[in-house]
């Protein structure tokens, strides 16, 4: 393979090398790469900023994270948060902090992830920064969303009796985050190691190329729901269902029976002796949307295919209740992913 050092272009070459075809979409963005700042234009639209940071040896490992597969996810993380307040998507900046051991190759293979994500999403790149690091992959994606101001939905507006929702199951990226963990040590210790991941492969995808319910925002829309409350399972779901009641004041009850869990999921969680429910409420990088709406809605989320009712908003009196199959009730913790635990 090529290898062709970054020092021989420099930091503005590289930007220009790694940005030269980006063409924007949206007529949102009226100036995108090449100057001091991009230009953005909503007229009736609230605009949605959200960020995140991802940094090697914390958030991924490149020992088994293809960096293309690397560049579709730190996009979809962002666009996961823009969905999660009933928005849409429609510009990242991407700022990059680089160590010597990568050259313009490996970052070709980062765009080419980075850009198949705004392909099929729908967003445009317009900006961003590269500079040198000393410690590694620094990752840094700034997402700049619209939504209609009466759509824009947040954590605080749950209300008692709500139903509690979740799309598609959970658990699967953490299983596959498990068995890449076992894989990577099984290969610290011999030389011509070949994995196998043959029957993993659904929880494999969760974990290195994620997606964005972009299709479940949109079967919402058509349907004429806008939700009382919503938020994306990046933490687990006890977290975020913690965060709901606590920005809503209010308590919830959710139940063991009802919360989807997939065939492969449920398999690898067996191999590891590990409790299904445990991966399925603590596991994380799910990027499934948790949200709430009315009783009276009912009957129209329950003919929706890929969305589970797991459960009701309470009193706050009532606390956060897990109802296990027996009947007995759990208290919910936040023992989800935490970079700084």
């Amino acid at each position: 393979m090529q290898r062709t050092e970054i020092s021989t272009i420099g930091e503005f070459g590289l930007i220009r090398h790694l940005t030269n075809k980006i063409t924007l979409r949206h007529p949102s963005s009226r100036k995108g790469v090449g100057d001091d700042a991009a230009v953005l234009y909503y007229a009736d639209k609230q605009a949605l900023v959200t960020t995140d940071l991802l940094l090697e040896g914390v958030h991924f490992d490149l020992t088994y994270m293809p960096l293309k597969h690397l560049g579709y996810k730190s996009a979809i993380v962002n666009f996961s948060d823009i969905y999660a307040m009933n928005g849409q998507p429609r510009q990242i900046t991407v700022s990059l902090g680089i160590s010597k051991r990568f050259c313009i190759e490996d970052l070709e293979e980062f765009y080419a992830g980075l850009n198949l994500a705004c392909d099929v999403y729908s967003v445009d790149i317009v900006g961003g920064d590269t500079s040198s690091s000393l410690t590694g992959l620094t990752i840094s994606i700034t997402c700049i969303g619209e939504g209609e101001p009466d759509k824009i939905t947040y954590r605080s507006g749950a209300h008692e009796n709500d139903l509690i929702c979740v799309s598609g199951d959970l658990g699967a990226a953490y299983m596959g985050f498990q068995l890449l963990e076992r894989e990577k040590a099984v290969f610290a210790g011999e030389k011509d190691f070949q994995p196998d991941f043959s029957g993993h492969e659904y929880i494999l995808e969760r974990q290195l190329k994620p997606e964005a319910r972009k299709d479940i925002v949109e079967m919402l829309r058509q349907a004429g729901i806008v939700p009382t409350a919503m938020i994306d399972i990046s933490d687990g779901l006890s977290s975020e269902l913690l965060h709901i009641a606590k920005e809503s004041n209010v308590g919830c009850r959710v139940f063991e029976d009802r919360i989807p869990v997939d065939y492969q999921t449920a398999t690898m969680a067996e191999e590891f002796n590990m409790n299904l429910i445990t991966a399925a409420m603590n596991g994380g990088e799910d990027y499934e949307l948790l949200f709430t709406v009315p009783l009276t809605q009912h009957d129209a989320i329950a003919a929706m295919k890929g969305v589970t009712m797991i459960g009701h908003i309470t009193k706050p009196d009532y606390g956060n209740v897990l109802v296990g199959r027996d009947g007995g009730e759990i208290d919910l913790k936040a023992q989800g992913w935490n970079s700084l635990s």
